[in-house]
């Protein structure tokens, strides 16, 4: 059976085959779409590493069923910079160290954005901590990610640049 859907990802409209209804929108993206920024860790929905924004909110692209998605917008982490302008998350988590092995960078970069646009970062550490707490960093790297999202935070509310699109 094969069920085709519309999408907007990373601000591009697709129209999209699907052979299989049980294809999470993780698997569409990395190996459909050729969007492997998206990272497969758990498949389960407990580490955070597949996170992405679905119509602006955060979701585990891993436990999202891509045929229930006809008419959404996606944002992964490839449709976050413009051109060579890199988002202030992306920026911010380089100037404060919030990634080690970059195996969780990209959730947790979606996950702090998601956060942000949502109003629900605020300065306050323990805040952060949290919001951010479905992302999972086995190097702990949480002190940087904490410093990244207070810093973008700050930065996002003074340019309000915080529009993901």
């Amino acid at each position: 059976m094969s069920l085709s859907i519309n999408l907007t990802v990373n601000g591009a409209p697709q129209d999209i085959s699907i052979q299989d209804a049980r294809v999470t929108l993780l698997d569409l993206l990395r190996e459909r779409m050729a969007l492997p920024g998206t990272k497969k860790g758990c498949d389960r929905g407990q580490c955070g590493a597949c996170t992405v924004l679905l119509n602006g909110k955060r979701v585990n692209s891993c436990l999202t069923l891509a045929a229930t998605l006809n008419g959404a917008e996606v944002t992964t982490v490839e449709g976050l910079a413009k051109g060579d302008s890199l988002h202030p998350v992306q920026t911010a988590f380089i100037e404060n160290d919030g990634f080690q092995c970059g195996y969780c960078t990209s959730g947790q970069i979606m996950s702090a954005v998601g956060l942000i646009a949502e109003g629900q970062a605020g300065d306050d550490p323990e805040r952060i901590r949290e919001g951010m707490s479905g992302n999972i960093c086995r190097c702990a790297a949480y002190h940087g990610i904490t410093k990244a999202v207070q810093e973008a935070t700050r930065a996002m509310s003074d340019t309000h640049t915080g529009d993901v699109k």
